[in-house]
């Protein structure tokens, strides 16, 4: 049940609605040594996640808007995330909801 066209869109929207907004920043931060790899840490404060979070949907919805209202648009975004994700993994279909 691969759709290379919806694997692509996928990986795009990931790119412009996550990897290049607030979680890159935390991302580029520089790693605690005395936490780093511990897991029982938090290493994301509450006002972080509701910024990022808020910055996902916010994003996505932009991209899922266009696609509906301005497809064109849509397309020109979906070749600009795609340059992000050449070396990324194929989605998997996930039942986990």
């Amino acid at each position: 049940m691969y759709d290379p066209q919806l694997a692509r869109e996928a990986k795009a929207i990931a790119a412009l609605a996550f990897r290049n907004g607030p979680l890159e920043d935390l991302h580029a931060g520089t790693t605690c040594p005395q936490y780093s790899g511990a897991p029982e840490y938090s290493r994301i404060t509450d006002q972080e996640m509701r910024a990022t979070v808020k910055a996902i949907v916010d994003r996505i919805y932009t991209l899922l808007w266009l696609k509906k209202t301005k497809p064109d648009v849509f397309a020109v975004f979906v070749e600009l995330g795609s340059m992000y994700t050449s070396d990324w993994d194929e989605p998997d279909l996930t039942s986990d909801f």
